[in-house]
């Protein structure tokens, strides 16, 4: 599978709220860098999707990019508290999992939010 179907499948079933099903792409060694910090590991990514994911009142993927082994999502995401968050994803796949994601989005809506 390409780095291409991959980042397609994983994004697509985290913003539809299935973050098992996308954890399922994902390397048990990833490392993830966040506006929250670095997490290591399956299970730390984990502890941070499937919150995340289950927050979630709407997800939209507006498009996924992909060259050799990296690829770049691109979402649209509403929260309870927050709509219209925009946000992407910089990903490596390594043996066919993802290895290695950059999580960039806009925090500063989510932070007005909650104050």
């Amino acid at each position: 599978m390409t780095a291409q179907m991959i980042a397609e499948q994983y994004v697509k079933a985290w913003t539809s709220g299935d973050a098992e099903t996308a954890l399922g792409f994902v390397a048990d060694d990833v490392v993830c860098e966040a506006p929250t910090g670095r997490i290591e590991g399956i299970e730390g990514y984990r502890q941070f999707l499937a919150p995340f994911v289950g927050r979630l009142t709407r997800g939209e993927v507006l498009d996924v990019l992909a060259r050799d082994s990296r690829a770049v999502t691109v979402y649209n995401i509403d929260l309870p508290f927050v709509r219209n968050v925009h946000g992407t994803e910089y990903l490596t796949v390594t043996d066919g999992r993802i290895s290695h994601v950059i999580s960039v989005f806009d925090m500063a809506p989510m932070l007005r939010a909650q104050d």
